[in-house]
């Protein structure tokens, strides 16, 4: 039987889905098939609308050996599971002539635990166990959590958290759930023959294409123990996140209460004096951590030192001896040891990793009015560790609409340990850049409007020429308007100022559930929704209910963010133009999602303004635009308004 074409499983995939095939899509299949085929890696930008899961899929579908699919968005990966794979599966059949399996495979704590349904979770207080859904008063949110939770476990099929709808708190959640240091594990579990975990390992075990996360992708990569089965092609979609997803997997953090959970959990499991131990070491640590700083520390000061020092060794005493005591007083004592031990774990690994001092490490404080101080520690670049884990014994393909950044590949290749496009470096890979385009025709379906105008933001106070500036454009755009915010607080100091000034709704976020927020927006082309960092990506709302979107400023990192100012001079100590390869870097990736929440579909028109004169004034002005999509560009003030004006007249007058 001769192999079906690319070309022609491609077009029977589209046709299934109600698509239409775009050359873009064609030339991303063909760059992924030549990827597998070469055990090579590919770098490839595919822009909003060009069909890029159909662009991957087909080809990795066709390919016959197991792929995985790493996501960063849960709305992604429901979106490949529950509509792209099974139409395409289904369209590919009679040409494949085999029906491809497919599964979705999360980290552990995403997936109910039967054993912490039945047997209770551990307390943090003296007494061991407790039932959870009767502690809880069954009139409270959370024992209301609780009592639908019980239900629920009864009918899921998957035990999938993202299956419950509504959802339910973290706090209700983490009651039934355990993360994979705290798992017993199947052997020893008497709920391992009917655990949901389990099971989705073994589905995935099964599949021929594996959905995923890039947290799970992380996890995979940096703690040496497989969770992902075997597989030669790894496809890693909105790839512009992979690096700060990383970043958080391999960042270690403590608090005082998280260290006093650990004693509370470990002081049956030990002797008295191996428990007075820890007890004191948490009370110190808990004492230096009242009057911690936030920032970074470049050093570690001599009190927190020592309070490590302590928490560290008695941590390890701790972790030796929880391995020798039985206790019969305790009730299911495997499960509460292995909680125990969890915690203990965790707290000596953080203590060893900052107390050890690596050079690639940044350490920093961190204070939350409400939680007070947190401890934490990041590696100063994961790049060496994603040429090492991701590009080694398998085909990568990095995908996202936002890939070139200041018109080229390299910035992005190079935060993943990559090579300049072409070069082969030490240990690192050979790659392939294509950017495919987009089916938009930017230039005619939208402009992007500079305030060069406006003077400068500063770091703080209120802008009052800003707010002018934007109530005039909102008024103009009759509503329609999307405006992302660099901080959380000149979100709400606009929507405060705009509320009073114009007729218009405005709504913030955080008044609402996100997906509330973007439903109403979208339903009311009058209304304008504020909001910050998850809208800059997590907004798809085509048509007229979306014509003009406002960024207030450069959303550059913070200038005392501990993690990104330590990047940066570590580029400069070694030549590189700090400023350029981190802080420009970040804004340009999010203007350039930011950017993309314009135009969603064929038919879209509006307005990108971006009320920092810095974009047009400052010699990174021209980086930051390039990577933008490329817009008619203008900073004349009455163009923007008459443009805005003439939009919403023409959407008004289809009845929009």
């Amino acid at each position: 039987m001769t192999k079906p074409s690319l070309p022609d499983l491609l077009h029977a995939a589209v046709s299934a889905v109600g698509g239409t095939e775009r050359p873009g899509q064609v030339a991303m299949a063909e760059a992924v098939a030549e990827a597998i085929d070469d055990n090579s890696h590919r770098l490839i930008q595919a822009g909003t609308g060009t069909g890029k899961s159909l662009g991957y899929l087909v080809p990795a579908l066709a390919h016959g050996e197991r792929v995985v699919v790493a996501t960063a968005t849960l709305a992604l990966q429901r979106q490949l599971v529950e509509r792209d794979l099974p139409r395409t599966v289904e369209a590919l059949h009679p040409q494949l002539r085999r029906r491809p399996q497919f599964a979705m495979l999360k980290g552990r704590s995403n997936y109910l635990c039967l054993h912490r349904l039945h047997e209770g979770a551990p307390q943090d207080e003296e007494d061991g166990l407790f039932d959870q859904f009767e502690a809880a008063a069954p009139t409270s949110k959370l024992g209301q959590d609780l009592l639908r939770l019980r239900d629920w476990a009864d009918e899921t099929e998957t035990g999938d958290r993202d299956d419950l709808t509504p959802g339910v708190s973290d706090k209700a959640w983490s009651q039934i759930s355990v993360s994979s240091r705290e798992c017993l594990g199947a052997t020893k579990c008497a709920y391992g023959a009917e655990c949901f975990a389990e099971a989705a390992r073994e589905r995935a075990k099964l599949a021929d294409v594996v959905v995923t996360n890039h947290a799970l992708l992380a996890i995979d990569a940096i703690e040496g123990a497989p969770v992902l089965p075997q597989h030669e092609v790894l496809i890693v979609d909105e790839a512009h996140e992979l690096v700060s997803r990383v970043t958080g997997v391999a960042t270690g953090e403590l608090t005082p209460g998280q260290v006093n959970r650990a004693v509370k959990r470990s002081a049956k499991l030990v002797d008295e004096k191996t428990a007075d131990s820890l007890q004191t070491a948490s009370e110190t640590f808990e004492r230096v951590m009242e009057l911690a700083l936030p920032g970074r520390l470049e050093e570690i000061p001599e009190d927190l030192g020592y309070a490590l020092t302590a928490l560290r060794d008695a941590s390890r005493s701790v972790i030796s001896a929880i391995g020798n005591t039985r206790d019969k007083s305790v009730h299911d004592e495997d499960a509460v040891r292995k909680q125990a031990l969890a915690a203990v774990e965790s707290v000596h690994g953080v203590a060893e990793r900052i107390m050890t001092g690596s050079e690639y490490d940044v350490v920093w404080y961190e204070r939350h009015d409400r939680f007070g101080a947190t401890l934490r520690v990041a590696p100063l670049s994961v790049s060496g560790l994603l040429r090492e884990k991701l590009f080694e014994d398998r085909s990568v393909v990095l995908t996202s609409a936002t890939l070139k950044l200041g018109g080229d590949f390299n910035g992005v290749a190079a935060s993943m340990g990559l090579s300049p496009e072409g070069v082969e470096g030490d240990d690192a890979p050979l790659w392939k850049g294509l950017d495919v385009g987009s089916p938009f025709d930017y230039p005619k379906q939208g402009i992007l409007y500079v305030a060069k105008h406006l003077a400068t933001p500063g770091r703080e106070g209120t802008r009052g020429d800003m707010m002018d500036e934007l109530a005039e454009l909102i008024e103009a755009a009759g509503g329609r308007t999307l405006g992302l915010f660099s901080s959380m607080r000149g979100a709400k100091a606009a929507a405060e100022e705009l509320r009073g000034r114009l007729d218009n709704p405005v709504l913030l976020q955080g008044e609402e559930t996100l997906g509330e927020l973007i439903k109403n927006f979208a339903a009311d082309p009058k209304t304008c929704l504020f909001g910050t960092l998850s809208l800059w990506q997590g907004v798809d709302v085509p048509g007229p209910s979306c014509q003009l979107v406002v960024m207030d400023r450069i959303p550059f990192p913070r200038p005392d963010d501990p993690l990104m100012s330590a990047r940066q001079k570590s580029v400069e100590e070694r030549g590189g133009n700090g400023f350029m390869a981190v802080a420009a870097t970040h804004a340009a990736l999010l203007m350039a999602q930011g950017a993309g929440r314009l135009v969603r579909a064929t038919g879209d028109k509006g307005v990108v303004a971006v009320l920092d004169p810095r974009l047009a004034t400052a010699r990174y002005g021209s980086f930051l635009r390039a990577t933008l999509p490329d817009f008619w560009y203008t900073t004349d003030r009455n163009q923007a308004r008459r443009s805005l004006a003439a939009i919403d007249a023409a959407a008004q007058a289809e009845g929009k």
